[in-house]
């Protein structure tokens, strides 16, 4: 009994695992699609791809979630505070859906050297 008990653990075990994989997967294939749809490339790159001025390669190992989340929504605010004086400024996203702005932040987090 105890040993079938303790493979039927093993296979709840492996199967949050597995849906938790799935559901970063789509998260992270979410997020790539919320970057294109608000058109980032116009002034932010990744892999090359898009404006070189703006590079988000390791965004993801300079910033935390939640100031990738404060650039996105309140950047005026975030410029200030890391003197940061890029020409256009950033244009603020105060509106993106939470679910949206959730995978947008999560996908960024993942851009790391």
């Amino acid at each position: 009994m105890a040993v079938r008990l303790r493979m039927m653990a093993s296979a709840v075990a492996v199967a949050i695992v597995v849906s938790a994989g799935w559901a970063s997967a789509q998260d992270n294939a979410r997020g790539i699609a919320v970057y294109g749809e608000q058109k980032c490339a116009l002034c932010h790159s990744i892999a090359g791809k898009g404006n070189p001025k703006g590079s988000l390669d390791d965004v993801g190992s300079k910033l935390s979630a939640d100031d990738i989340k404060a650039w996105i929504t309140n950047p005026k605010e975030m410029a200030a505070k890391s003197n940061a004086e890029r020409k256009p400024p950033m244009k603020a996203y105060p509106n993106l859906p939470p679910a949206d702005l959730a995978a947008l932040v999560g996908y960024l987090q993942t851009l790391k050297k």
